[in-house]
C-alpha cells in the first residue's frame, strides 16, 4: 500500500511540473519575435500562432499579407503597419506625425515639419532635404505612390518614406530595420 501512495505521489509531482512548464512557456504557443537591429535584445513586435500579437507592449489580434500587418486592439481600433522582408529580415514602417512649422506656402511637402519632441524634416523646392538638422541630401517625390526617396549626402543607404499629407500634418511611415529574436 505504501508503494501505491509513493507512486501516486510521484505521478502528481510529475503532472504538476509538466503543467507548470506548459503554463510558463505559453502552453506550447510559438512566437515570432522581432527587435530593432540597434537594440536586438528587446522585442518590439511578436506574433503568436493563435492570432495574437504584442506591439510595443500592447496586445492585439493580427493579420498580415505581403505588405501590411493589421493590428486590432480589444476596442476594435485598427492599426496598419507597412512592412517588407529582405534576406530574412524585416523593415517595419512606423508612423510619426509632423506639423507644419510656419505659414503654409503650398499644397506639397515643401517646408519645415516638426514634432513636439523637436524632431524635424525640411524639404525645399529645389529637391534638398534635412532630417533632424543632422542628415542632409536630395529627395525625389513619387506623389502617385505617396513615397519620398531620401538620397543622403553622407554614405548612408537611400531611404524610402511613405507619407500622408492632410492640411498642416504630415504623417511619415519611417522604415526601421528589424532582426528576428
Amino acid at each position: 500500500m505504501r508503494n501505491k501512495y509513493k507512486i501516486l505521489s510521484m505521478l502528481m509531482i510529475v503532472a504538476t511540473i509538466v503543467f507548470m512548464v506548459q503554463v510558463l512557456t505559453g502552453c506550447g504557443s510559438k512566437a515570432e519575435k522581432w527587435a530593432y537591429n540597434h537594440d536586438p535584445d528587446k522585442a518590439v513586435i511578436a506574433f503568436y500562432d493563435n492570432g495574437k500579437s504584442v506591439y510595443k507592449g500592447n496586445s492585439y489580434t493580427f493579420t498580415r499579407d505581403g505588405q501590411y500587418i493589421n493590428l486590432t486592439d480589444i476596442f476594435g481600433k485598427e492599426q496598419k503597419l507597412r512592412y517588407t522582408m529582405e534576406n530574412g529580415n524585416m523593415l517595419l514602417y512606423e508612423k510619426s506625425t509632423y506639423k507644419y512649422d510656419g505659414e503654409k506656402a503650398g499644397d506639397g511637402i515643401t517646408g519645415v515639419w516638426k514634432q513636439d519632441n523637436g524632431w524635424s524634416y525640411q524639404f525645399t523646392e529645389d529637391g534638398r532635404f534635412s532630417e533632424e538638422n543632422i542628415f542632409f541630401g536630395h529627395y525625389s517625390l513619387d506623389e502617385e505612390n505617396k513615397c519620398i526617396k531620401l538620397m543622403y549626402d553622407d554614405p548612408l543607404e537611400d531611404t524610402y518614406l511613405y507619407y500622408t499629407l492632410e492640411g498642416d500634418e504630415l504623417t511619415i511611415d519611417y522604415p526601421w530595420p528589424m532582426v528576428r529574436m
